[in-house]
């Protein structure tokens, strides 16, 4: 991913005026936390209403972004798919999703490179749909996954997952045929984030409701429970498949989980309301974005220490990273000129590599 690697641009982005309500506003000047100067760590600026979550596409070298406005039991009242240039932070397109009655907003999200599309989990409809990379265009809708919260693809076996909160279930889908062709669902959980290793079709769930992981794997014919920190709302895994990190919103810790004892090895204390987690590539380190405490933690697994603290907008929703150590934040702080929640990006300092195993480093490490 070269071009996230090249200088960042410190010229103003130019507002774009968004349908629906929503408002994208100029680039705002850089902060940062932590003592580093400003520019060179930490760019944050006002973006659009109702910010939720992000995802990068290494294929398009584009982050895209869902903005939902309306909380239950308010109706939505704007929806969009934001294509955002993640060198300029620029909106370079805005995709307003079908409405059949209400609008089919979008929530939860992750890019499929392999077919050149988008998955969005549609959680006030209780469903998912996919978008064309290349257009834009609504490819369609699956139904059936009550309080739809998040998604993730496995382009290996060309399969999506999503969490089925309502009911409890992980569903899957053929990302060619876009059909239903598995469905798994452990009685009282409430499955939030997930993840999936590539390298065996493994999917790992956060059970918020019952402080556990599900893990998921081909051809199993039940459900691993493993328990882990207070609250999980969103899960990630080590490069090797061997670790899980979970962000544990009750407790405010990140938990690093050994997969196959299926025990916590250590929990780490990140902040009030800990939300997001990722993993960065190069490092190895992981990301928990609090948001509560409106901060990102970065976490050394090793040592169960947390390394840096950045500052971000007020409640910091999903962090997600992108490549060569660079880390994108969306937030719901309503701190724009016109109430827009904000993005933040955060070049990574490398630090000393955590990886082990025998994963290879990313391509843009």
């Amino acid at each position: 991913m070269a071009s996230l690697n090249r200088r960042v641009r410190r010229a103003a982005a130019t507002a774009v005026a968004l349908a629906f309500g929503i408002t994208l506003a100029p680039t705002g000047t850089a902060t940062a936390g932590t003592g580093i100067p400003d520019g060179s760590h930490v760019t944050s600026l006002p973006l659009a209403q109702g910010l939720y979550q992000s995802a990068y596409s290494e294929r398009n070298d584009v982050l895209w972004a869902t903005a939902s406005v309306g909380q239950p039991p308010a109706p939505v009242t704007g929806s969009q798919l934001l294509r955002i240039d993640p060198d300029t932070l620029r909106v370079e397109a805005a995709y307003t999703p079908p409405t059949n009655g209400t609008v089919e907003a979008v929530y939860g999200i992750d890019v499929d490179d392999e077919h050149n599309t988008v998955w969005v989990t549609n959680t006030r409809n209780n469903s998912v749909a996919v978008y064309s990379q290349r257009t834009g265009r609504h490819i369609a809708t699956r139904p059936n996954v009550n309080h739809s919260r998040e998604v993730v693809v496995d382009e290996k076996r060309d399969i999506v997952w999503a969490s089925s909160f309502g009911d409890g279930a992980l569903v899957a889908f053929d990302s060619h045929t876009l059909e239903e062709v598995r469905r798994v669902t452990v009685e009282g959980s409430g499955p939030t984030g997930l993840a999936v290793d590539e390298r065996t079709g493994t999917v790992y769930a956060a059970d918020h409701t019952n402080s556990r992981i599900i893990e998921v794997a081909p051809g199993s014919r039940a459900p691993r429970l493993i328990p882990t920190g207070g609250g999980p709302l969103s899960v990630a895994l080590s490069a090797d498949g061997r670790t899980a990190y979970t962000a544990d919103q009750t407790s405010g810790t990140v938990s690093v989980v050994d997969l196959r004892k299926g025990a916590v090895a250590r929990s780490v204390a990140t902040g009030e309301g800990a939300k997001s987690v990722a993993v960065d590539p190069c490092s190895g380190r992981v990301l928990v974005a609090n948001r509560l405490a409106g901060s990102l933690s970065v976490v050394d697994p090793r040592a169960g220490t947390v390394v840096e603290t950045v500052a971000t907008d007020a409640y910091p929703n999903h962090v997600t990273v992108a490549g060569g150590s660079t880390a994108f934040v969306v937030d719901k702080s309503g701190s724009g000129p016109s109430g827009e929640d904000g993005l933040t990006r955060i070049r990574l300092t490398s630090g000393t590599s955590l990886r082990h195993g025998t994963a290879a480093p990313h391509p843009g490490c």
